[in-house]
């Protein structure tokens, strides 16, 4: 149901290693670039790494490029969020408006607050979505959900997806399944195996539920361990941000059974450093939601050879609830005034 051709992926893989040596924050800086990362999987028992909007840390976010980023780590599992067009077309995009991510003001001046929703797919088609990021990537596009999955599918790759804000989009819910069954993301290997849809709306990820029965779902957010049984009738993961975890906490989801049959999971989000990935590891999380996934991944291997991927440095536990303070501090505001909009049970 696209309404223009595919996109093409601009940011070539030799930008990518260059960006890299500038783009990622000293406390998560990898050693090497993205392809000559180590290729191990991770260890038994560790969580699995998600990219968060692809490979953010690398590549502007939510483009195919930001998924090109990830399998260039070798990061299996990408997270994207997913909206409306005037039109009815769903493309890849994270914030309500288009400004802070593309070139929006430039193309269209007198649209203000330019919102997706506001917007046809032709339009936004227009639009640099990877100038802002880097030079390297000028011309990246907002890619369709259609586009997302077709390249998925010819990468590998899996997909956690976020319905963003899905009061916004009445009914987008089955939008997004008919788009997911027409590309066969819905076939019995897509959704045994690679695929997750979740929302910060509780009514959002039921309707998938009741819509989709065996698609796995997972609900953004914290709820209160006292009303963890009513999300997990229609919920497979409960996917706190990381600020809020507590093992007691891991503990109390992983004890109850999800629509399933099988231990609600946790995946937590936005984990940006070494340390503050072992920290939430440690309290037995199932996943690690993250702009530099390869970090995540090499924090918590298992093995000795952790700490000296981290610069050999052992922090004392005050330097490092410090360190994970600062670097979560300002997506954790956005994200929790965002939870505090979308979230709750009805």
């Amino acid at each position: 149901m696209s309404l223009r051709p595919a996109a093409t992926v601009t940011g070539s893989l030799a930008g990518l290693c260059a960006l890299v040596l500038t783009a990622v924050p000293a406390q998560a800086a990898p050693q090497a670039a993205p392809e000559a990362a180590p290729k191990a999987a991770p260890a038994a028992g560790a969580p699995v790494p998600i990219a968060h909007r692809g490979a953010s840390g690398y590549a502007p976010e939510n483009t195919l490029a930001a998924v090109d980023a990830a399998r260039a780590l070798d990061i299996r599992w990408v997270e994207n969020d997913v909206q409306r067009t005037r039109d009815g077309e769903l493309v890849v995009m994270h914030d309500a408006t288009l400004s802070r991510t593309t070139d929006v003001e430039e193309v269209f001046p007198d649209r203000a607050p330019w919102r997706v929703a506001d917007f046809t797919a032709a339009e936004i088609a227009q639009l640099d979505a990877g100038g802002w990021f880097d030079p390297l990537y000028a011309g990246e596009r907002v890619p369709t959900l259609e586009q997302y999955l077709r390249h998925l599918d010819r990468t590998g790759q899996n997909l956690l997806l976020e319905i963003k804000r899905p009061e916004l989009y009445p009914g987008i819910e089955a939008d997004i399944l008919g788009e997911l069954r027409s590309e066969g993301w819905l076939d019995r290997r897509h959704v045994r195996s690679k695929l997750v849809i979740q929302s910060f709306g509780a009514d959002s990820v039921r309707a998938v539920h009741e819509q989709a029965p065996a698609v796995r779902t997972g609900f953004l957010g914290t709820p209160a361990v006292e009303e963890l049984p009513r999300y997990a009738r229609f919920s497979d993961q409960i996917n706190p941000p990381h600020t809020t975890l507590t093992e007691e906490y891991v503990r109390q989801v992983h004890a109850l059974k999800g629509p399933h049959g099988r231990p609600l999971e946790v995946f937590t989000w936005t984990v940006n450093s070494a340390e503050a990935a072992r920290r939430v590891a440690a309290m037995g999380v199932d996943g690690i939601i993250s702009n530099y996934p390869d970090v995540v991944r090499d924090a918590t291997r298992a093995g000795a050879g952790n700490a000296a991927r981290d610069g050999g440095r052992e922090d004392s536990p005050e330097a490092a609830r410090e360190e994970a303070r600062k670097e979560s501090r300002e997506e954790a505001r956005e994200e929790a005034r965002e939870a505090a909009r979308e979230a709750g049970v009805s």
